[in-house]
């Protein structure tokens, strides 16, 4: 998990790379892939978006790679101020990372998470895709965001809780595999000298938590034998 304000931003970053990308193509291919190659009678999706000259958004016909630019954005700057923090105080508020196994804990922040971000993402989708050529409705958006809703939080919900977080976190472990291990050497020199270090925030302080726990468990276990 991330340490710093640093590594925050690097862990959002990746998750929003990760997810924009797969939204696009959930979108285009699996939910509007019919639609598109109907309309046109092009043999596949990607014929067919370039037969229409792009993907529509903003009023205008877009190429996919400005679509992704436009959603990346938005998801990034939404999962820093808002997806990110909220999900964690939400969590807490569900779970006490000093009684529940971290894997519940983080099961809880991925599900808080999703359950923030995809009503959030999807309202902004609905107006960059709103038909504006049609004139605007409001009541004809609301309804636009109630059905990308019904789309999108399946698709987002199982993604991030089996294939997107796995991934991001496996890899952030590896990036910065090396600070890893030198707040593990200092954890370890400061137990040996008696000392303890003092959590620099709340993600340390789960981690001490948990921590202890693990070795008040091993502690009940010898003394049980």
């Amino acid at each position: 998990m991330p340490r710093n304000q640093f590594q925050r931003v690097v862990f959002a970053f990746l998750t929003v790379l990760v997810t924009v990308h797969s939204y696009v193509f959930y979108n285009l291919y699996v939910v509007n892939g019919t639609t598109l190659m109907s309309i046109t009678g092009e043999a596949s999706v990607l014929s067919a978006i370039n037969a229409q000259g792009g993907v529509y958004m903003f009023g205008r016909m877009l190429p996919i790679w400005a679509v992704i630019l436009v959603e990346f954005c938005f998801a990034f700057v939404l999962e820093t101020i808002m997806g990110s923090p909220c999900s964690f105080k939400l969590a807490c508020k569900v779970f006490d990372p000093a009684k529940n196994h971290p894997m519940m804990f983080e099961t809880a922040i991925i599900c808080a998470t999703v359950g923030l971000m995809c009503p959030a993402m999807s309202l902004i989708a609905a107006f960059l895709y709103y038909p504006y050529y049609a004139g605007f409705n409001i009541f004809t958006l609301l309804a636009n965001w109630l059905k990308l809703v019904c789309f999108n939080f399946p698709f987002a919900y199982f993604t991030q809780l089996f294939f997107i977080q796995p991934f991001i976190r496996t890899l952030f472990k590896f990036l910065f595999r090396k600070d890893i291990k030198n707040r593990e050497a200092q954890a370890h020199m400061a137990e040996e000298k008696g000392d303890k270090l003092r959590p620099k925030d709340e993600q340390d302080a789960i981690a001490d938590i948990m921590k202890r726990v693990n070795e008040i468990r091993e502690e009940m276990k010898l003394l049980s034998k």
